[in-house]
C-alpha cells in the first residue's frame, strides 16, 4: 500500500468489546490498556482494558481488536501536517 493512497475510514464497535476499524495506515504502539494507530485523519489512540489486536491487514488496512473500550483519540489531522511542519513554513 502506497503512504500517499487515501483509505476510507470507518470505525464500527460492538457493544464497546470487539471493534473493526478500516483506513489504518499503521500501528505504532499498542499494549493492553491502548493501541495507537495511524490513519488518514490523524493519529488514533484507542483506550481501555485487556485491549487486543486480533486482526491487522497492512493491504487493506483493517485492524480487528477487542477488550473493553473506553475511549477513541485523535491527537491531530494527518491533512494539515504536524506542528513543527506548520510553524516553519
Amino acid at each position: 500500500m502506497s503512504s500517499d493512497t487515501a483509505l476510507i475510514h470507518n470505525i464500527i464497535i460492538e457493544n464497546r468489546k470487539k471493534g473493526t476499524l478500516s483506513g489504518v495506515k499503521d500501528v505504532i504502539g499498542f499494549d493492553s490498556e491502548s493501541i495507537t494507530l495511524i490513519t488518514d485523519m490523524g493519529n488514533l489512540t484507542i483506550k481501555g482494558t485487556d485491549l487486543k489486536i486480533n486482526r491487522f491487514s497492512t493491504e487493506k488496512g483493517e485492524l480487528d481488536i477487542e477488550g473493553l473500550i473506553v475511549a477513541f483519540v485523535y491527537t491531530h489531522d494527518a491533512k494539515s501536517g504536524t506542528f513543527f511542519s506548520k510553524i516553519f513554513k
